[in-house]
């Protein structure tokens, strides 16, 4: 095997209103309290890594985690947009019941059509594609041989995860992220890529 790159991509912790399914997207949701004990122990379970730089999502539910985390290791985490949510355009912060009331048409059209269907204003799972995967490629290009944390959301983590082992975008939802869980893959240099851990 050549050298690799680690990557530790953990997803955000607990947020407010997470009983009720709903999409948040680039809505900048509190963390709970439970979500805030969940980055402490990923704290604990990062302990014996040798992690030198961390890549975080601008939004809040993020941040926070990637400055909790970043100051046990003593770097300073780079926020990263690109690293966002799927934008969810005009449902962002509807919870999944509202959506089926309101828009039920549209509803059976994501389901039936979940990579290319965009909701008005927002993404699809292929603009998601082509706006996270160059900074996950930029941050292995920069960090060979070396162990980064890259702290992001559900969505996106799992669209990171379906590139890795090579499978399509219609099976996003054939993976689970809960909160705070951790996923560790490693890149080699040849090209090679190793899913190490998922939904830790």
């Amino acid at each position: 095997m050549t050298a690799k790159t680690r990557l530790y991509l953990i997803r955000h912790g607990e947020v407010e209103g997470a009983g009720t399914p709903r999409y948040n997207g680039h809505a900048d949701v509190s963390l709970t309290e439970r979500g805030k004990a969940q980055y402490a122990g990923m704290g604990e379970r990062l302990a014996e890594t040798r992690i030198i730089a961390c890549y975080t999502s601008d939004l809040a539910r993020c941040r926070w985690g990637a400055d909790l985390l970043s100051a046990r290791f003593g770097i300073e985490p780079v926020r990263e947009r690109g690293l966002r949510e799927l934008d969810i355009g005009i449902w962002e912060g509807m919870t999944w019941a509202e959506l089926m009331e309101k828009y039920p048409e549209e509803w059976r059209m994501r389901l039936d059509d979940v990579v290319n269907y965009r909701v008005p204003g927002g993404e699809n799972l292929i603009d998601l594609q082509g706006r996270i995967m160059p900074v996950i490629d930029g941050i292995v290009a920069r960090h060979r041989g070396e162990e980064v944390l890259v702290v992001a959301h559900g969505g996106a983590n799992r669209v990171v995860l379906l590139d890795a082992i090579g499978a399509p975008l219609s099976a996003l939802f054939n993976i689970e992220q809960n909160y705070c869980c951790l996923n560790i893959i490693d890149y080699y240099a040849d090209g090679k890529t190793v899913v190490k851990l998922l939904n830790g």
